[in-house]
């Protein structure tokens, strides 16, 4: 492994050399002067995509593929081929902070009579549930962020934040029930790092990753996640890794204002409601390759059967003699429609608060 990786990095630094004209890896190539201790170093800092690939399949360790946010496997196994996870390289490596933790107790996807109402769930390694604070009611309370962690009940990444206790914020603290011994976990927007200080509605506070205020307080243009659809109820909307939302505008005469979404939607937004600055973190996250089926059955996912597979009591698709098509379009096991058909209701309560559907926003992108 390694005699093979030194003659295809040495390989790799030749070809650089060839294409700088002679030049020493190394030696100042244009504006700013590039220093390197050595050809792998070089080679990743002038072409970081060849090094990336080239680095995954001769055998060259991972470790030394840093600045790059997906990690790849040597293909020792059938499972490891294929795989692609996030580095992690910056989160906490030991357990989380107890005291902001719970059980969580599996259900399987069954309800209180033993039915199951959400299918392919089951088994799946076991996990405690993080009290991740998205009401970020501390208003004026600094905090400082002592470390990022991985939570395995979402796909954003979480900050740990500890704030200060004296005088009158220590009774605000204690109130709060998302904030236990000075410290809260809150989601890690892009570029959140330990050592950051963050707070929430803070007056005079600069607009930074982190820091949260009521939607009338925030620049119309900033991105923002971790939105309240009701005031003091706690954010609902935009929380999954690398999503991000636009305020637009506001609405001067009714309080309102209006925030696009990830899907496109825009809608409408009392003011009063608390939002986050920043996208959320973990971008690469939709980027992974999980490799073998077994990686989905430790978190949780069962696997997904045909409906032609079935019976006809479990599926409108199932029964037939041998290999059959289904003899219908496609439909759900409770016989609705499944490609193109809308189940949103016509006339839902919240459609007075959507200003541009998704499906318009679509279409007007589209012209």
């Amino acid at each position: 492994r390694g005699r093979g990786a030194e003659r295809s990095m040495s390989f790799l630094s030749r070809a650089l050399v060839r294409a700088l004209g002679g030049r020493a890896l190394g030696a100042p190539v244009g504006p700013p002067a590039m220093e390197a201790s050595s050809p792998l170093q070089a080679a990743a800092t002038l072409c970081p995509r060849i090094f990336e690939t080239r680095a995954a399949t001769c055998g060259v360790p991972v470790q030394q593929t840093r600045g790059f946010a997906m990690k790849f496997y040597n293909p020792t196994t059938p499972g490891q081929r294929h795989k692609v996870t996030v580095r992690r390289d910056h989160l906490w490596k030991g357990k989380p902070f107890r005291a902001l933790t719970k059980g969580k107790r599996s259900t399987g996807g069954r309800n209180n009579t033993g039915r199951i109402t959400a299918f392919h769930r089951g088994g799946g390694h076991k996990r405690r549930l993080r009290l991740v604070d998205v009401h970020r009611t501390l208003y004026g309370v600094e905090g400082v962020v002592k470390r990022l962690e991985y939570d395995p009940n979402r796909s954003a990444d979480i900050a740990l934040v500890e704030y200060d206790s004296s005088g009158e914020v220590s009774s605000a603290i204690s109130s709060n029930s998302y904030v236990r011994k000075r410290h809260a976990y809150i989601l890690a927007p892009e570029g959140l790092k330990p050592g950051d200080r963050v707070i929430s509605n803070g007056k005079d506070a600069p607009v930074s990753p982190g820091n949260a205020f009521k939607l009338r307080d925030i620049p119309v243009g900033v991105e923002i996640h971790n939105i309240e659809l009701r005031p003091g109820k706690g954010g609902q909307l935009v929380r999954s890794a690398g999503v991000t939302a636009t305020l637009m505008r506001r609405e001067a005469e009714d309080g309102f204002c209006i925030v696009r979404l990830p899907s496109g939607e825009q809608r409408y937004v009392l003011g009063e409601c608390m939002a986050s600055i920043g996208a959320v973190g973990n971008k690469d996250h939709h980027n992974r390759k999980l490799g073998k089926a077994g990686a989905s059955r430790w978190r949780g996912r069962r696997p997904v059967v045909r409906g032609v597979a079935m019976n006809p009591v479990d599926h409108p698709h199932g029964g037939g003699e041998g290999k059959s098509s289904g003899g219908r379009p496609s439909s759900t096991p409770w016989g609705k429609p499944t490609k193109g058909y809308k189940t949103r209701k016509k006339k839902k309560e919240s459609d007075k608060f959507v200003h541009l559907s998704r499906h318009d926003a679509k279409r007007k992108k589209s012209r």
